[in-house]
């Protein structure tokens, strides 16, 4: 085998060996550790389905007393939303939110947190300003 053929297959060789490497460290950057903690899938972005479903795991934790009712108020939410959000995924007025309500405003938070509108939250949209309202309905 001359040179020039040596050289060639050489070259081919690391290009194949590169190649996957290069897709993997692309796909590790596509994910991020808190979306690793929240998508279920681990296919490195989380769906409104996959994020409502994380969203009634914590109403179940923050609803401490369950024998009681099955709704949260500002209390129980610790901080989770302002006044004026607590005001607006309250529609019936009550003073409390239940399980229906806050997935809404899981969904009012997912759909502000994705202006790509690519009906998926990647760890860069979760690093914005909406992302991390969301992130903060979600741990």
């Amino acid at each position: 085998m001359n040179t020039l053929a040596r050289y060639a297959l050489t070259a081919l060789i690391a290009v194949g060996i590169a190649a996957p490497t290069a897709d993997l460290a692309l796909a590790k950057q596509k994910s991020c550790k808190t979306l690793n903690m929240l998508d279920p899938d681990s296919d490195g972005e989380m769906t409104l389905p996959e994020a409502q479903k994380r969203a009634g795991l914590v109403f179940d934790r923050l609803n401490k007393d369950k024998k009681k009712d099955s709704t949260l108020d500002a209390k129980e939410l610790r901080g989770r939303m302002t006044a004026k959000e607590f005001k607006a995924a309250n529609p019936d007025n009550d003073g409390t939110i239940d399980k229906a309500e806050y997935a809404a405003a899981v969904a009012v938070r997912f759909k502000a947190a994705n202006p790509d509108g690519d009906v998926t939250i990647e760890c860069d949209e979760l690093r914005t300003k909406a992302g991390k309202k969301l992130l903060n309905l979600l741990k």
